[in-house]
């Protein structure tokens, strides 16, 4: 091996982490650590394996140096991220692209390759100076798997190391044991200098800097989950551009499984929905086995389209996890096991405590903001909530109580349908199955929208395109993702079908038109269609339920009457409202998709002259049934 790092590294490395490194007899990895020890410039760096003993040490460590503070039940912490350190940092979150290839890139957020290595190497300069440095390997996906990805982490904060130790697979033993040697991610992180609340100071100098060409992320002067951790988003940018050019897919979807009990059989759905469309809560459906929340691996494996969890863990929005609506997590999370709650409230009584929760609060302890009472303002004068909006937690997979058995299985678990759900108040139907692979993907994926909800958040009812629920995480010219996605499920000798779900539509006193457990029977509709037990009718967009179908499901599963009349109107084809949809789509998509495939503008102008055909026989409102192709 090159030694040019030697001394370095057993100047800064105990014996036993120095040999722990030398053993994997991987070059590439030990000039990784080599150079940015070199950069850096930690008084010691730390190698982990995959022993529980390893993960342990790094646990006690982020509690005895203050970034992480015992809760009143054993193994549960809370973290505090700095004020303006609490959400993902969109902005400084950034591609560093080659000039040449900046144009083909369009609306994603890049850097110019040499520019940003420059400004991220003087911010890394010393940066670790009085800190250790922790060295941990992962994998994305279950280990020595056809899925699997190596992941190589670099960070000064226990924190960090702990939370991805819950988050991600442990992968010592699968760099020990992979073939190909150079195949892995990289990831460099340092929360930079802290101040005495032991919180990143320099946030003009945060920066996130992808470089997908080389698959290795860097990350300074930050802490947010969000930010810091490289397995989580970062990775899954790498990924998505390592699977575009490899052939496969990584996608920003849940994975979960059906069960029929009548049938005695579960079949798997993958799911993507933008934020506040319902993709957690249909995840963790009642009744129904999770395999993943966050992020799928999609593959061909022997001819058959099936998808694995990257994640070992979730890292999950904590405000209104309360005992009715979120049972599952809600029990999970006030058990006494290892758990890292972040931005909470602690309580007098050291407990945590969070907006949402349904129970009775302190109104008084320590949040985000110091020193918490109930009725603190912040400078600009707004009153501080007891935990901040984008509070979290992290748990393990193995915690949950309907953890599919397949959640970790080399082989993944087979997809027999796929969903994307969005939110709109009177266009979308609440479920409906398209008639092709390649239909649903530039239908239904590629049309999906999220209307907002609340004047905080701007004017409300404005309709946000959200295509394939994936934008901010793609990392390569989003033309040729979308075509990459067509391609991926037409290559199986059968499509997969596609669902679109949208469970906010409003009635005509503007509430919603069904409760917020409807979404089971959508589900449960959709499994009996993939295994032929109901009929559809017809739609300009798709194919929807018949009622007769859908009356017993209602009942069976919810105890609810659903009525004809509920139904024709929730089932209803809105004609003006679908051209209206159609006409956003292409002004955004010619706006910020330059590279757009020919295919997707010809599929929706030949279905927005059939839909003003249809709109000419049958009116503007098409009740279900009625409509023939």
């Amino acid at each position: 091996m090159n030694t040019r790092y030697d001394q370095l590294l057993q100047a800064k490395m105990s014996q036993e982490s120095y040999r722990k490194l030398a053993a994997l007899e991987n070059q590439k990895l030990y000039d990784f650590v080599g150079s940015f020890v070199e950069l850096c410039e930690p008084d010691e760096v730390v190698m982990a394996d995959d022993s529980d003993e390893d993960a342990e040490w790094i646990r006690q460590q982020a509690v005895e140096r203050g970034e992480e503070s015992k809760l009143a039940k054993p193994g549960q912490t809370v973290h505090y991220d700095g004020y303006g350190d609490q959400a993902r940092d969109k902005k400084n979150t950034c591609f560093l692209v080659k000039k040449e290839r900046l144009p083909a890139m369009g609306n994603l957020n890049c850097t110019e390759y040499d520019e940003g290595m420059a400004e991220i190497q003087s911010f890394m300069k010393g940066i670790m100076k009085g800190k250790t440095a922790i060295v941990k390997l992962f994998c994305e996906a279950p280990p020595m798997s056809a899925f699997t990805i190596g992941c190589a982490q670099i960070t000064d904060s226990f924190y960090v190391s702990h939370s991805e130790d819950m988050l991600y697979r442990r992968g010592y033993e699968h760099f020990m044991q992979m073939r190909d040697k150079d195949d892995f991610f990289r990831f460099i992180h340092s929360a930079g200098e802290l101040d005495d609340n032991g919180n990143s100071i320099h946030l003009d100098k945060r920066r996130i800097y992808q470089d997908v060409e080389n698959n290795i992320v860097y990350s300074m002067n930050d802490q947010y989950a969000g930010n810091s951790l490289g397995l989580k988003k970062h990775s899954m940018r790498l990924a998505i551009n390592k699977a575009g050019q490899e052939g496969w897919l990584c996608e920003h979807m849940f994975i979960m499984s059906c069960q029929n009990s009548e049938k005695n059989r579960a079949t798997y759905f993958v799911g993507a929905y933008p934020s506040a469309c319902g993709k957690t809560a249909t995840a963790m459906i009642p009744g129904e086995t999770i395999v993943g929340d966050d992020i799928a691996y999609f593959r061909n494996i022997d001819g058959e389209f099936r998808a694995a969890n990257v994640e070992r863990g979730i890292f999950g929005i904590i405000r209104d996890v309360n005992p009715k609506d979120d049972p599952v997590i809600f029990e999970t999370l006030v058990e006494p096991q290892e758990i890292i709650f972040s931005n909470v409230l602690t309580g007098p009584d050291n407990n945590p405590y969070w907006q949402g929760m349904e129970l009775e609060t302190p109104d008084k302890g320590r949040n985000h903001s110091g020193e918490w009472y109930e009725g603190k303002k912040d400078e600009e004068g707004n009153e501080i909530p007891l935990s901040h909006g984008n509070a979290r937690y992290t748990i393990r997979m193995e915690y949950l109580k309907n953890l599919d058995p397949a959640w970790n299985d080399t082989n993944g678990v087979p997809v027999g349908g796929v969903i994307y759900g969005g939110r709109d108040s009177d266009t979308c139907v609440p479920v409906e199955e398209s008639r092709s692979w390649q239909d649903g993907i530039i239908v239904k994926a590629c049309t999906l929208e999220s209307e907002t909800t609340s004047a905080t958040l701007g004017q409300e009812g404005v309709r946000k395109p959200q295509p394939m629920a994936n934008l901010d995480f793609i990392s390569y010219p989003i033309g040729d993702y979308i075509k990459n996605n067509i391609e991926f499920g037409t290559q199986f000798q059968n499509d997969t079908p596609i669902y679109a779900t949208n469970y906010f539509l409003l009635d005509e006193n503007g509430d919603f038109c069904t409760s917020k457990l409807a979404k089971k029977v959508w589900l449960h509709w959709a499994e009996k269609r993939i295994h032929g037990e109901v009929d559809v009718y017809e739609t300009p967009t798709g194919l929807i339920p018949k009622y007769e179908d859908l009356k017993p499901l209602f009942k069976k599963l919810l105890d609810e009457d659903y009525q004809e009349a509920d139904y024709e109107y929730q089932f209803t084809f809105r004609c003006d409202k679908w051209l209206a949809k159609l006409e956003r789509s292409k002004e955004f998509f010619k706006k910020s998709i330059p590279d757009c495939p020919a295919v997707v503008y010809d599929r929706w102008d030949t279905l927005m002259e059939t839909i003003n055909a249809a709109k000419a026989k049958y009116g503007a409102a098409i009740k279900p049934g009625t409509y023939q192709a």
